[in-house]
């Protein structure tokens, strides 16, 4: 049972460590569908943030409201998801191709999992449904225009960013995530 003071998390940490001194988790280890796994390591209300870059994506609308709430009982009052995923609103076709629903190819593909492509709209209601409100940080309006609001790295960093993935070079887009605050 984890009982530091500011418990940090990281959801699907998949081998990275761009947030060190916060907890990396896999799935194997914490299902996000699974509240017996969160009992088993954590007190409701006592997470400050959970990072999810990538990772609802993989599971449906439905699952995705039933994640959050499990999320929601166990971060504090005022605490946060900062989740990114896949935008649907990105308007490139190679991008699109590459993180559509069943992936670009081969099974062994990450987005061969892949249930839905979120927007600025579906992501915002998931989370709303399940009792948060939302703060977009990066996203792409209906017209396919970008939208940046400043955000602290240091409140869990997305590598898959604009100001961090390096595919994204002298001020062209190329790899942008949707991403937003969930607080609750």
């Amino acid at each position: 049972m984890f009982t530091k003071k500011d418990i940090k998390i990281v959801i699907g940490a998949g081998g990275y460590n761009n947030n060190p001194t916060w907890i990396q988790t896999e799935e194997t280890e914490l299902d996000l569908l699974k509240r017996d796994d969160w009992e088993g390591k954590f007190e409701p209300n006592t997470i400050t943030a959970i990072l999810a870059e990538h990772v609802w994506e993989h599971l449906t609308y439905k699952k995705g409201v039933e994640a959050a709430k499990v999320c929601y009982e166990f971060l504090k009052p005022g605490g946060y998801i900062r989740c990114a995923v896949p935008d649907a609103f990105f308007r490139d076709e190679a991008y699109q191709n590459m993180v559509q629903i069943g992936g670009p190819g081969p099974a062994d593909h990450p987005a061969a999992s892949h249930k839905i492509v979120h927007n600025i709209h579906t992501i915002t209601s998931m989370f709303e449904e399940a009792g948060f409100h939302v703060n977009a940080l990066e996203y792409c309006d209906e017209d396919g225009q970008f939208h940046y609001n400043e955000w602290d790295e240091k409140a869990g960093l997305i590598y898959r960013s604009k100001r961090f993935d390096q595919r994204n070079q002298d001020g062209k887009l190329v790899f942008v995530s949707l991403i937003v605050d969930a607080v609750k």
